[in-house]
């Protein structure tokens, strides 16, 4: 389904990639510094920056049945797929796909959870596209900025197993994590049959004091970051890839090099 924002405002966030998103989760086990979704469960009282990281399954969600939704519904959004949670991820991502439903499975992956998908879903590989969430080739700075997550290595080699597997893949450089970010995309590249989104880290600072991650040193790391992806690096990452139609850029890119943002939210453009 494609639903159109409101006049005055623009598709942005999930908005751009999916018209629906599902989740059965409370809390996510990655638990990352910038994390957008954790900061606004802290903002409304449904967490603490502590509680976070403890994850509570809705099992009234859990058990749902949907309707069939024209578009891609994005799962998860507000949390991930891990080893921990994965029995209850595969017995949400049948109730989606019975029904006929399309699924962009949004992760950062680790290798058993994409190994067990590929193998539950395997005939259902054409109604499931893969979006794993890599910001930078650099398993430090991963493990910085998202400290429970898988390392590149890892997130490297599942992107390549659901490759040759024949699964739809693609990837979420939302946030680039630092300015490698060509490098990054030329590794991943040959082993993405869709696209590489590219984003900049989105109100990093406010996120990181409401989820409890204002420390000097993150401070400093975020202050040098924001920095250092200025609106010259920004044109010059553009100017690269502006031609290639696998590359495709988030929100605040598109404000930056003047591409206009949809008023119809799940076009994936």
């Amino acid at each position: 389904m494609i639903k159109v924002v409101n006049k005055n405002k623009r598709a942005f966030g999930t908005q751009e990639w999916a018209s629906k998103t599902a989740n059965f989760i409370n809390g996510c086990g990655h638990d990352c510094k910038y994390c957008y979704a954790k900061s606004i469960a802290v903002r409304f009282k449904r967490k603490t920056p502590d509680s976070w990281r403890t994850e509570e399954v809705n099992h009234i969600k859990l058990k749902a049945h949907f309707r069939k939704n024209p578009g891609y519904i994005m799962f998860p959004s507000s949390h991930d797929i891990s080893p921990e949670n994965l029995n209850y991820s595969l017995q949400f991502m049948d109730h989606l796909l019975v029904s006929g439903n399309r699924i962009l499975v949004v992760t950062k992956p680790h290798l058993s959870v994409i190994e067990a998908i590929v193998n539950r879903f395997n005939a259902k590989k054409d109604s499931i596209l893969f979006r794993f969430t890599i910001g930078s080739s650099n398993s430090e700075t991963l493990k910085f900025w998202e400290p429970n997550a898988p390392s590149f290595e890892e997130r490297l080699e599942s992107l390549r197993f659901a490759y040759y597997e024949g699964f739809k893949t693609s990837i979420s450089c939302e946030p680039a994590l630092d300015t490698n970010t060509a490098e990054l995309v030329e590794i991943l590249l040959p082993f993405v049959t869709d696209a590489i989104w590219i984003g900049l880290p989105n109100r990093l600072k406010v996120s990181l004091k409401l989820n409890g991650a204002d420390d000097p040193e993150t401070l400093e790391r975020a202050g040098d970051l924001i920095k250092e992806q200025s609106e010259d690096w920004v044109m010059e990452l553009y100017d690269k890839y502006r031609d290639n139609p696998k590359i495709k850029w988030k929100e605040g890119i598109k404000k930056i090099v003047g591409i206009e943002r949809p008023t119809m939210s799940g076009l994936d453009i």
